[in-house]
């Protein structure tokens, strides 16, 4: 059941399941009576295509493998890929507490619009507000019921979503994650620009599809380019949490919606970073 909030000033229903719900004058959203959510993870990135789903879900598997309870809320409701990674199918159901998520089979809480649609091909054509209420209803509606860490799989860049999600969430920290093309450094500092506009501390960067392996030799690959991650994290004074290299074995699980098994050990800085539990 939901925590009670120490305000005295405050009722049930203004807080219930929520920490403080004003930060630098913005009011955030009480989440679902019944949920008890300690910490919210963005995980964000100024472009797409660097994998960021890959990395919120490698980093829910390490957190849960570690004892935590652990929830996804897939916030790229136009792109949503969690459901699949992790093979979940069938619409979730609202009772009359809410709505409830779907659980993966190595128990991480999921919520996604891919969850409420007729079919995980029917597109979304909503616009930006539209959108960005929805995710606010992944928080207020859902029954997470008591979770450690909730990570947010955010849309790419700056716009209604993570704007929506930095001012009506509390969230506690975000990680960056990106790729080694040379347009890097601007895009990562966009992110990071953002969520310092915002104040919300930056809990590190990962830097995906570092290299590959050559299956015959051993010899690290750089197919995306050098990478200049760790500059990159010194001048921003961020960790950098991990570089994680294209890993066939990763991708095939995802396509084959058996993500649960996946154990990434270079997201282990990751796990080291998260704001620790009261």
């Amino acid at each position: 059941m939901a925590k009670e909030c120490d305000n005295a000033s405050c009722t049930k229903d203004d807080c219930a399941g929520c920490k403080e719900k004003q930060e630098n004058g913005i009011p955030k959203e009480s989440c679902n009576q019944f949920s008890e959510i300690k910490k919210v993870i963005g995980i964000i990135s100024g472009k797409g295509g660097v994998g960021k789903s890959f990395v919120a879900a490698s980093l829910a598997n390490q957190l849960v493998a570690k004892g935590f309870r652990v929830g996804i809320l897939d916030a790229d409701v136009t792109g949503p890929s969690i459901p699949k990674m992790y093979g979940l199918t069938g619409a979730a159901y609202a009772d009359e507490n809410g709505l409830q998520p779907k659980t993966t089979e190595n128990g991480i809480k999921v919520i996604s619009v891919n969850l409420l649609l007729p079919s995980e091909d029917t597109p979304v054509i909503w616009r930006g507000p539209v959108i960005a209420n929805m995710v606010k209803q992944f928080w207020t509606d859902v029954v997470w019921e008591e979770i450690d860490y909730l990570l947010v799989d955010m849309p790419p860049g700056t716009g209604d979503v993570p704007l929506t999600v930095f001012q009506s969430l509390p969230v506690d920290g975000v990680v960056i994650v990106t790729s080694p093309q040379d347009l890097v450094s601007m895009i990562v500092k966009k992110a990071y620009n953002m969520a310092e506009m915002m104040h919300i501390p930056v809990l590190g960067i990962v830097e995906n599809y570092s290299y590959m392996k050559c299956p015959d030799c051993g010899k690290e690959l750089k197919v995306f380019g050098e990478s200049h991650i760790e500059d990159i994290a010194a001048e921003l004074k961020v960790p950098l949490l991990g570089k994680m290299p294209v890993d066939p074995e990763y991708a095939s699980c995802a396509d084959k919606g058996c993500f649960h098994k996946v154990e990434n050990p270079h997201l282990a800085g990751g796990v080291e970073a998260m704001p620790k539990i009261d």
